[in-house]
């Protein structure tokens, strides 16, 4: 089983030139080839395989000697990393691959060659570095993906292969539905509310002031450069902060349930309504759907997703009678079929939720039970990797 650790790791001034360098260099060839893959593409309709790219390393590091600096096993992971790029986009999970800038987040991988020992780093042509190691891991290192953000802080993320396999999954214990939300972040189907943080909101105003302060420094300047960095360590903040609590919580929830039951909310198309994309954007659903999913596959928990057009805020929890409309401003609704009172609309989704998923894991198949499919012929499937 393959788990990745990621530690702050802290550079000489030597080491950070080097590093730098093979950051540059990186990106350097990672455009080369994608312009390279282009201008192929338009001229013979076929693009270049990651053979090809890697075949282009011999010539250019005679033409280009500050290419032979750095490890070249790093140069070669760029070839595979756009292979990936396009892969994905061929496959629509991703955008097609664009051109890397030097202002962005810097990382490189090193596949082989490395070695963590207590507080040290062994790195390629880098030598050792600091590294504030957090918790030991288990097995042999597979790579090290070395990241630099904005901010100037140095990461190491290290893949090790503890040599285990996934535990088998069970759906025997306690089954949850979580229904996010704005107003409250995970709403269980106990009844458990937990809160939104919105550390962009609680950070909005900082991050204005800080951006304020760059927009009037002259481009090009150190103090701009410096302003820059002040703006980056903000954001690092919020990402920070978001991550913590989205782990604690994630955690939480596994650990507390055998089987967790969510909708797959299509987040990109949400945040096209722009009353609500900065509160949608700031919640992080995905990663913590993503969290949920993996978190709950190490520890053979069962992770089911629901359709996100069942009708679970609609539907009673108490007769399965559903309404014909419920606007998002009336969170309590009495059900006229069985009389229910003050019906919590969250807590009912939720419960509504969990319930769909024990049915899909009992039934073994994804149709809903409001009658047929209700999502698009390429939509995902509901429980990925859910074996039934």
């Amino acid at each position: 089983m393959l788990k990745a650790f990621k530690y702050r790791i802290y550079p000489t001034s030597e080491q950070s030139v080097l590093l730098a360098k093979s950051f540059g260099c990186a990106r350097w060839f990672y455009n080369y080839a994608l312009n390279l893959t282009n201008q192929t593409y338009k001229e013979t309709g076929k693009g270049l395989s990651r053979n090809e790219i890697i075949n282009l390393l011999p010539n250019l590091k005679k033409e280009y000697e500050w290419l032979t600096e750095v490890p070249s096993q790093i140069l070669q992971q760029v070839a595979l990393n756009l292979s990936s790029a396009f892969l994905n986009f061929f496959e629509s999970r991703a955008k097609y691959p664009s051109f890397k800038k030097k202002q962005n987040r810097q990382s490189i991988r090193f596949p082989q060659y490395s070695k963590l020992k207590d507080d040290v780093l062994v790195l390629p042509k880098i030598g050792e570095v600091h590294c504030q190691v957090s918790r030991r891991p288990e097995g042999s290192l597979k790579s090290v993906t070395v990241s630099v953000n904005p901010s100037g802080e140095y990461f190491a993320s290290c893949l090790y292969n503890d040599g285990k396999d996934l535990p088998k999954q069970s759906s025997e214990g306690k089954a949850l539905g979580v229904d996010l939300g704005l107003s409250h972040y995970a709403v269980t189907s106990d009844g458990t509310k937990h809160g939104n943080p919105k550390y962009y909101r609680k950070y909005e105003l900082i991050l204005a002031r800080r951006q304020k302060q760059l927009s009037r420094k002259q481009k090009g300047s150190n103090n701009r450069n410096k302003a820059r960095v002040k703006v980056a360590k903000v954001h690092a903040l919020i990402v920070r902060c978001r991550e913590d609590f989205l782990h604690k919580l994630s955690r939480k929830l596994v650990d507390e349930n055998q089987v967790i039951v969510v909708e797959n909310l299509a987040v990109r198309n949400m945040v096209k309504n722009h009353s609500l994309a900065k509160s949608i954007s700031d919640a992080g659903w995905g990663q913590f759907l993503t969290m949920l999913k993996y978190k709950a596959e190490w520890d053979g928990k069962t992770y089911i997703e629901v359709d996100r057009f069942y009708p679970s805020s609609k539907t009673c929890n108490n007769c399965l009678n559903r309404v014909d409309s419920l606007p998002l401003d009336i969170r309590f609704w009495d059900c006229n079929n069985c009389g229910t009172k003050n019906i919590d609309r969250d807590i009912n989704a939720a419960k509504n939720i969990r319930d769909e998923g024990l049915r899909i894991l009992a039934v073994g198949h994804t149709a809903t039970a409001s009658g047929g499919r209700v999502r698009p012929s390429k939509g995902t499937a509901f429980a990925s990797g859910i074996s039934p």
